[in-house]
């Protein structure tokens, strides 16, 4: 095999982020008597987006991320929460946890690899509780090596410091044997890029490419990596 390690971002590559979001906004502001319409959820989904952008800049902590996102959204549209923001905030997470919603294929991909003899980890920037609990609340539960979350590691993606923990855990020292594979080129494919690793974006939507970070690979389904791996 070419590789004998790849490291999987989480959402939307393997996670569908987008439906997990929606399930924990809708069943969070239910509980506060109010309806998630098409309003709210877009307007959420552009929020939490752009404060994940500042957190991988560095522009913001993700403490103050999982507050402020829901300051902005309930600010924007004047909406107004009985239990207070730093409560809401804690009521999504938890239903964020039980949103176990995989991207087609994640799962039968994840265990052909591993029956071709690949070992598997994940590198993901999140809340620690919320990603294990998805992970192992899925289909995905068993197959990896190791879960590595920005949260415990004191770094996230794009920084180097996330690629060393993760090898020093998984105890690599071959560069040219690890695949990363994710959806964000500005996170994925430029921290595994610049650590000096081999990088697959998966691009569902095939979406252009202007960002000047250019991967290795790039496919359209996740079926795709075993073309990638299977060669010498």
């Amino acid at each position: 095999m070419k590789y004998t390690h790849i490291l999987f971002d989480a959402d939307e590559t393997l996670l569908d982020f987008s439906k997990a979001e929606a399930f924990a906004l809708s069943e969070a502001l239910k509980h506060e008597g109010i309806t998630c319409t098409d309003e709210v959820a877009q307007a959420y989904k552009t929020i939490n987006k752009q404060l994940w952008t500042e957190y991988e800049q560095g522009k913001i902590s993700q403490d103050k991320l999982r507050t402020e996102r829901f300051e902005r959204l309930f600010r924007e549209l004047d909406l107004a929460v009985g239990c207070g923001v730093s409560p809401f905030s804690s009521l999504y997470t938890q239903f964020l946890g039980k949103a176990s919603f995989l991207v087609e294929g994640a799962a039968p991909v994840c265990r052909d690899l591993i029956d071709s003899g690949l070992r598997l980890a994940i590198i993901t920037n999140g809340i620690k509780e919320v990603q294990m609990s998805r992970i192992q609340g899925s289909e995905l539960a068993g197959c990896f090596e190791a879960i590595i979350v920005s949260e415990e590691t004191g770094y996230h993606k794009p920084q180097r410091g996330i690629f060393d923990y993760a090898f020093d855990k998984l105890r690599l020292t071959d560069k040219t044997r690890v695949l990363m594979v994710g959806d964000s080129l500005s996170s994925d494919i430029k921290g595994g890029s610049d650590y000096g690793i081999d990088t697959c974006w998966f691009n569902p939507q095939q979406q252009p490419n202007a960002s000047g970070v250019r991967p290795t690979y790039e496919i359209h389904r996740l079926e795709q990596i075993h073309e990638l791996v299977a060669g010498e």
